[in-house]
């Protein structure tokens, strides 16, 4: 895909700039980064929200679901050394 332009204020280009120099990078790098960064992270939500999405259709067409004591016992295990698997509704 061939580069874009971005448009900036003065300001923002300054400020960029200024930790560019700092850093010892360019505007050019930091904005790479901080792009790179935020699809990371966006992407990373919108799997969760898929999975969160596919995970209450399940539950409206099957009703599934794991109780609370069972969840509650679960975490109970969390950090010893008998520290049970994640509870698996309907099993």
């Amino acid at each position: 895909m061939a580069s874009k332009a971005v448009k900036l204020d003065e300001t923002t280009c300054d400020r960029l700039k200024a930790l560019g120099e700092s850093r010892q990078r360019t505007p050019h790098w930091l904005m790479r980064e901080a792009i790179r960064q935020f699809l990371e992270r966006e992407e990373a939500a919108e799997s969760l929200r898929n999975d969160t999405l596919e995970r209450l259709a399940r539950f409206e067409a099957t009703g599934e679901a794991v109780p609370y004591e069972t969840v509650d016992a679960w975490l109970a295990t969390w950090g010893s050394e008998s520290e049970a698997t994640c509870p698996i509704p309907g099993v």
